[in-house]
């Protein structure tokens, strides 16, 4: 494989989030299967301009379509089977598209569509808040979010009273949290330190 022409180096944005990869090569006219990492890919399926990385692991040997970020225009997306095929102005042919196997698709947080409710919020953007109790008292720092089926539940991350770091989970629903303050970079919840 040769290095692929028509793709624009750009840097990665500040505010960029992986989104998912290029599975595979997907008919013969340069489309691509898609492996998102949400089960709601509304971020992939609006936005027009997508920036690339090289893959890793295990695709990584023997990648030599591009170096560094490369920022592509997304001529068509669609649901195909129980995923996504996409069509990038810049790939034209199934060769094209092959030399992209395990590619990482970023795409700014700003291009994100806005959540469809004031109490809907992309997980990203809870990544990293404090949160505190009714009483003020501090619960920790959001380090991730788990899906266990009926709803998502907050992995706080938190030092014990003997210094070291701990783990409190906290289920992410309204009867527990009580506000999500996104400029304030705070989440209160009725929960207490001893839960």
């Amino acid at each position: 494989m040769a290095a692929l022409t028509g793709l624009v180096p750009a840097p990665l944005p500040a505010d960029a989030v992986e989104l998912g990869r290029i599975q595979e090569a997907w008919g013969i006219k340069g489309w691509v299967r898609l492996h998102c990492h949400s089960a709601k890919p509304e971020a992939l399926l609006q936005a027009w301009r997508w920036y690339l990385l090289p893959p890793e692991v295990p695709y990584a040997k023997g990648f030599d379509a591009f170096e560094g970020s490369v920022v592509v225009r997304v001529h068509s997306i669609k649901p195909h089977a129980d995923g996504l095929v996409a069509q990038l102005a810049e790939v034209p042919d199934r060769n094209a598209a092959e030399a992209l196997k395990g590619v990482r698709i970023f795409v700014a947080r700003a291009d994100f569509p806005a959540a469809a409710s004031s109490d809907e919020f992309y997980w990203v953007d809870l990544i990293g808040l404090e949160v505190f109790n009714r009483q003020g008292e501090p619960m920790g720092v959001v380090r991730d979010l788990l899906t266990t089926g009926p709803h998502s539940v907050l992995c706080l991350e938190y030092l014990s009273a003997e210094g070291k770091v701990a783990e409190r989970m906290i289920p992410f629903v309204s009867a527990y949290v009580d506000a999500v303050d996104l400029a304030a970079r705070r989440i209160t919840v009725d929960w207490q330190s001893d839960y």
